[in-house]
């Protein structure tokens, strides 16, 4: 069978990315697949060519509205037969697309799990000829994902209704135990496994210390003209300040939060898909399958609080390869919100939240390479020295000899504990250090330990900082659970035994070194063209009613601006240039970028 081939015909590309061919072989052999594939690393072709590519339909489990309408308008777009069925249906819509689905029309039906589990759903769907099912988002299944939804449960059942039937399940972010979890609860039988990078090269990752959130914020959205963006706020109040202060300085912006009504939400999302708005303000509650491909900023405006979310919330960012920025600002007093959330848990949730929320911060004060930190969580090792893409690697934080001041921590953390037996948690420990006069030192007497007192020269939030990063660098471990109480590792008794020299780091510096290196996934070309084309792909969208990049995607008019084609046949040899958009779009562009050249050739004769 000829995939190559099919791939471009369909959708315009010569080659495949990392792990989907083997994919498709395999879906085409009717194995149950499960895939593991980073945002943006293609995971729908996995399932939409083989959809194409063999009798039957394709039923894709898809856990939001607005992501089947999405992927349904795309697939439409490049001449494929697919429909999707929701509530935002009215009933006789409804029943049209029923009788199409009984009629054989469609190669491919989005549907949300509650709907198909419907016992009259699964009893009209034996009439369909059903090829495979695709699961979207299946951590959504696990208990152990940061995702859980309950509705995702009942797809356990599938195998039993439809036995015969094989199952692709496919997420982007999953840990081992969460992998585990998704082939468990969806019975997956001897399912090829595949697991990719979750290694996301144009994205660029950067720590700021949170000083003056607003300004800072609105300094990177106005460095960012014209582009579009997510700030991901903790609560729905920030997003809601976030959104009029950023309105009133002349940024559109929508909120985004559960506290919406539902049609608002749905409108502030249409809107931010087809650049009506350029930035949402926005909680959790928003982004999971959202298919913007020319995303080109996230921003945390607070700590998120595990890595898997933040991981998923970035990799929302640049889906379609070219470079773009994730920035987190971070702060002490964010930390401190984070664990009055967790204490509000049960005891079991508190001990597994207080351990993501340590790797979250870990994350946030590493020295070291910031991609290589994230990939190491997921299991991935980053063997490059640099990765050129972070601000630690980009603009290295400066060191200082720190052994005294370890001495100083590790030297307390002990005294502390031949005192009264036990350990301690870390702002205890900076208490006793900075000389603090607490009944809880006095009561125990720490106030008359070696160490009361010799951190004076130093303010708390630096021995804070401190002891953070002697927990980061395997000097002290943490106890799991609420308070955390702290301990001297193996390696923390060699140093404090024999006064090993301890290298620590200096504060990070807000902006990071301008550089003149190709960012991972640049596409240069002329870029008064490129927004030419910008403008007449957003006409032919609205005259369409759907997103501009599901007309094409901004690495295609970029390839147009670069390769400049004139006729058909070059035209057809964009990435993202099939049959279907061969013939509905050649005519407009090729004139277009004709007209643009006509224009400078003239200009440029006229300036000779």
């Amino acid at each position: 069978m000829d995939l190559r081939g099919a791939l471009k015909k369909n959708f315009g590309y010569d080659a495949f990315r990392p792990l989907q061919e083997e994919i498709i072989n395999d879906a085409l052999a009717g194995r149950d697949v499960f895939a593991l594939m980073p945002t943006g690393g293609g995971k729908s072709l996995c399932f939409q060519l083989p959809a194409l590519l063999r009798e039957g339909m394709t039923i894709v489990v898809s856990p939001l509205i607005a992501l089947m309408k999405d992927q349904v308008d795309a697939l439409r777009a490049s001449g494929i037969a697919a429909t999707f069925l929701n509530s935002s249906l009215d009933r006789h819509e409804a029943a049209e697309r029923f009788r199409g689905l009984n009629r054989g029309e469609y190669r491919m039906l989005y549907v949300a799990p509650e709907r198909l589990m419907l016992d009259t759903f699964l009893e009209g769907a034996l009439n369909w000829n059903i090829a495979q099912f695709a699961i979207d988002e299946a951590h959504c299944i696990s208990e152990w994902g940061h995702d859980f939804r309950p509705e995702y449960r009942q797809l356990a059942k599938l195998r039993t209704h439809l036995p015969d039937l094989p199952i692709m399940a496919l997420t982007a972010t999953a840990t081992e135990r969460v992998r585990a979890d998704i082939v468990k609860q969806l019975k997956l039988r001897d399912p090829r496994c595949y697991v990719a990078s979750f290694n996301r090269p144009n994205l660029t990752y950067r720590v700021v210390p949170k000083t003056s959130a607003y300004e800072q914020l609105l300094a990177f959205v106005r460095a960012h003209a014209d582009e579009s963006g997510i700030v991901y706020c903790a609560s729905r109040k920030t997003a809601e300040t976030l959104t009029k202060k950023l309105s009133e300085d002349g940024i559109s912006a929508k909120p985004y939060h559960a506290g919406l009504e539902g049609r608002d939400r749905t409108k502030h999302q249409e809107a931010f898909l087809r650049d009506d708005v350029r930035v949402i303000t926005a909680t959790i509650a928003f982004g999971m399958g959202i298919n913007k491909p020319n995303v080109r900023f996230v921003v945390h405006h607070d700590l998120p609080k595990n890595i898997e979310s933040y991981y998923q919330e970035t990799g929302r960012a640049g889906r379609d390869g070219l470079p773009s920025d994730c920035v987190l600002l971070f702060s002490a007093s964010d930390v401190v919100k984070q664990r009055r959330f967790i204490e509000e848990k049960n005891e079991h949730e508190q001990r597994i939240a207080h351990e993501q929320l340590r790797a979250m911060i870990a994350y946030a004060e590493t020295r070291e390479c910031r991609r290589a930190t994230l990939l190491k969580y997921f299991g991935e090792d980053f063997a490059e020295a640099s990765c050129d893409g972070c601000d630690n690697c980009l603009n290295p934080r400066e060191t200082f000899d720190g052994t005294v001041h370890a001495q100083k921590f590790l030297s307390c953390v002990q005294r502390i504990r031949q005192k009264s037996g036990f350990s301690f948690g870390l702002n205890h420990i900076v208490d006793v250090l900075a000389g603090a006069d607490t009944e809880a030192i006095r009561q125990r007497g720490h106030d008359e330990v070696s160490t009361y007192g010799v951190g004076r020269d130093l303010k708390r939030s630096a021995w804070q900082a401190i002891g953070r990063e002697l927990l980061r660098i395997g000097l002290v471990t943490a106890a799991p659970g609420k308070f955390a109480t702290l301990q001297l590792t193996d390696a923390g008794w060699a140093a404090l035994r024999e006064r090993k020299p301890i290298t620590l780091t200096k504060p990070f510096d807000v902006e990071p070194r301008k550089r003149g290196k190709k960012r991972a996934g640049e596409i240069e070309c002329d870029e008064a063209l490129f927004e030419e084309l910008r403008a007449l792909r957003r006409r032919l969208a609205d005259e369409r009613d759907v997103p501009a990049y599901v007309i094409f995607s901004d690495v295609s008019l970029r390839e147009m601006a670069r390769a400049c084609p004139t006729t058909p046949a070059e035209f057809g040899k964009i990435p993202g240039v099939g049959q279907q958009k061969l013939r509905d779009f050649a005519e407009p562009f090729t004139a277009a970028i004709a007209d643009h050249l006509a224009a400078n050739s003239a200009r440029s004769t006229t300036l000779a």
